[in-house]
């Protein structure tokens, strides 16, 4: 087999012999890379709406696919906060948070992600993300960031976040309870900030997340920070409390049965519209009409219980023991006087059918499951595949253009070539394979291909080691991140993604162009307005971009010429000076001239011709023409056909030559001569002038013809 075919096969290849200095330094980028990867795995699949563990499982499998079969050997792929929230949004209204439903579909979402990359990167598709300018995904960053940063606040305060289809009503839901607040959790945070700016000021060469996560672990673990307690709901010594307890309960149960029933009626609307029979039409007509009612009957169960949630987590409890040594919870005062309470402070963490969790401490990671994670084939619903393709499209989408700009950003520090094709195929390999192993949908990593660069990463086998790193937490070290506060992967997520948020580029494009800053903003407002469904924003601030393209290709930039005070030529419209001639028009058509702005053109040269009634000739400045179709030729002739008609000749000066031999291949020159394609500006004004101001024509040989023809006279 050739050798550049097993490279295109095997990139990795490219990477032996490994030298001793290449080994040695790539062993230490994926250490340092690895003491980064462990927590912030942890924290983004807490984004995701996953137990901590499968954030580990992301950075095992998948990192390793991925700097195999990648473009740029620096480039990290694992969690990444962005893709974390999507697939949470994603999944979200099809499952329960955190439910096995929740898990299976957050893997399928990955498979399918994974897919999608790999089809664009084998067809050579990665230009897609070229649709996308650059003020709409700053415009979506900037939204997205703020979108996670501020997901992360109820962690910070220790308050519920009731997950509705509406962001900024749920934030506002966190913000009022603020009075609520747990300071020991908050105390948590803030240490973390600072340890986290501190390391990077003092020892840069640590890093601040691993120094923040061993000291916030010791500390939790030696004030026993968290403190929990499960009992049965009739443990709760008020009435009230244990009914809204109840009623929660029971309309989770009601909540379960209501989404299998419309995932049921999704399931038969969609067989029904595959079948496309007609005598079908009424029965699906009578599904669709009975899915809106029992959604919109979700709906309001789903918000009644998100009050209910907040309302007993706002109650506040002491605890007892009996005589017989039950645990009971009385509400804060109210403690019998034959009874000691314990001084803690207790509130109602969770309601699971006949139990409540009470938290009388802070939240912490809790138990990570020991081992590495099994081969297993992801579970396909194929009911929800519908539901979650544009989603499952768009991550896609994000996720490569994510990567790209870093494997560019990085690239132009390393010298190294970026294959844009063989990265989605290195991504996309890399969720494929992952979703065999848990993984949720993964990406490349700015922060820790940052830090890999940094460290002298040499080839993609640093990420090898940075695995290793993981699986070795995964097989021994799980029980010491039990006591880990869930604050502090907050704080990280929080730091990581507000260090996205560039303003300074908006204002930018603010100043060099308003139209393509508006639609940035516009991205930015509507991905608030629509999170937490990120994908909508960013569809919307494509097509936004794409329009306003279409927009200005159908209306492109014109203007009747005249000379400025050096002699050169101007724009009247821009510039204050006079059109040249007084018995013919010079105009400028900025723009190809195709099916989508040809009738701007004829439009362009009847405004001209009003503003001057008496020229008997115009001449178009060619010099920014690039093409010319099939329907830009024919109405270009019918503009020729019409100004003869009434007295005026059309000249055309410095036409490119792809233009030119385009109009040649036509029927122009049935219509004109050669005699009317002057080559170039200087020569093309001086025979305009002595034509049709002076009353003496050139004789036609004297004048310069087409782009290939030598200039004559």
């Amino acid at each position: 087999m050739p050798a550049n075919l097993l490279t295109t096969l095997f990139p990795f290849l490219r990477w032996f012999p490994l030298s001793g200095d290449k080994l040695r330094s790539d062993l230490i980028a994926g250490i340092t890379v690895a003491l980064v990867l462990v927590p912030q795995s942890m924290a983004y699949a807490q984004l995701a709406g996953l137990p901590v563990v499968y954030g580990l499982y992301a950075s095992f499998m998948p990192v390793i696919v991925a700097s195999l079969w990648g473009s740029l050997p620096q480039l990290h792929t694992g969690p990444v906060a962005m893709l974390s929230l999507m697939s949470a949004a994603a999944v979200l209204p099809l499952a329960a948070l955190g439910s096995e439903d929740f898990i299976v579909l957050s893997v399928m979402l990955a498979l399918m992600v994974g897919v999608l990359r790999l089809l664009l990167g084998l067809l050579r598709m990665g230009i897609l993300v070229n649709f996308l300018s650059s003020p709409v995904i700053v415009g979506f960053t900037n939204a997205a960031a703020l979108i996670i940063g501020l997901s992360q606040l109820s962690k910070l305060l220790n308050v519920p976040f009731p997950r509705t289809d509406n962001f900024v009503l749920d934030l506002w839901n966190v913000v009022e309870q603020l009075p609520e607040t747990h300071l020991p959790t908050l105390l948590f945070a803030v240490a973390t900030f600072a340890i986290i700016l501190g390391a990077r000021r003092i020892i840069p060469k640590v890093p601040g997340v691993l120094l923040a996560v061993v000291l916030t672990t010791l500390v939790s673990w030696a004030i026993g920070f968290e403190r929990n307690a499960t009992v049965p709901v009739s443990a709760i010594q008020d009435q009230e409390a244990r009914e809204l307890a109840q009623d929660y309960a029971g309309t989770v149960r009601a909540i379960d049965t209501l989404g299998s029933t419309t995932a049921r009626l999704n399931q038969e609307i969609r067989s029904l519209k595959a079948a496309g029979e007609p005598e079908h039409f009424a029965e699906r007509a009578l599904l669709e009409a009975d899915l809106r009612v029992l959604n919109r009957e979700l709906d309001q169960r789903k918000r009644a219980n998100n009050e209910r949630q907040v309302a007993l987590h706002n109650l506040r409890f002491e605890h007892a023991v009996t005589a017989d040594g039950q645990d009971i919870f009385y509400p804060r005062g109210d403690v019998p006087a034959n009874l000691d309470a314990d001084g803690r402070t207790w509130r109602i963490s969770q309601v699971a059918g006949d139990e409540v969790k009470m938290m009388g401490g802070g939240a912490v990671v809790g138990a990570i499951p020991a081992g590495l994670p099994s081969f297993q084939l992801p579970e396909l619903r194929m009911d929800f595949f519908w539901t979650l393709l544009p989603s499952a499209l768009v991550m896609a989408l994000i996720g490569f253009m994510e990567a790209t700009s870093i494997s560019k950003a990085i690239a132009a520090q390393t010298k190294e070539r970026v294959d844009t094709s063989k990265e989605l195929v290195g991504q996309g390999l890399a969720n494929i394979v992952g979703s065999f192993f848990s993984s949720y949908t993964v990406s490349g990593s700015f922060s820790r291909s940052a830090v890999a660069a940094k460290n002298g990463a040499k080839t993609g086998m640093f990420a090898i080691f940075s695995a290793v790193g993981v699986m070795l937490v995964l097989l021994f070290l799980t029980p010491l991140l039990y006591h880990l506060p869930q604050a502090v992967l907050a704080v990280i997520v929080m730091m990581a993604v507000f260090g996205l948020i560039n303003v300074r580029a908006l204002v930018r494009a603010w100043e060099i162009e308003r139209q393509e800053a508006i639609v940035g903003v516009i991205t930015f407002v509507a991905t608030l307005a629509m999170a937490p469904q990120l994908a909508n924003g960013i569809l919307l601030g494509a097509g936004l971009a794409i329009v306003l393209f279409l927009v200005r290709t159908m209306k492109p930039r014109t203007d009747i010429l005249g000379l400025d005070a050096e002699g050169r030529l101007a724009g009247v419209s821009m510039n204050d000076v006079a059109p040249i001639g007084q018995n013919y028009i010079v105009v400028r058509f900025d723009g190809s001239l195709n099916f989508v702005n040809a009738s701007r053109f004829e439009d362009v040269l009847l405004e001209a011709r009003a503003k001057n009634p008496q020229a008997r000739a115009v001449l178009v400045d060619g010099s920014s023409i690039n093409d010319v179709d099939v329907t830009g030729e024919e109405r270009l002739r019918d503009v020729i056909e019409t100004f003869r008609d009434n007295g005026v000749e059309i000249y055309f000066s410095s036409l490119k030559a792809q233009v030119y031999d385009t109009l040649r291949r036509g029927r122009m020159f049935h219509l004109l001569d050669e005699t009317h394609f002057i080559r170039t500006k200087d020569r093309a004004l001086k025979f305009m002038d002595e034509t049709f101001d002076s009353g003496k024509p050139l004789e036609p040989a004297r004048i310069a013809v087409g782009p290939s023809t030598p200039v004559l006279g």
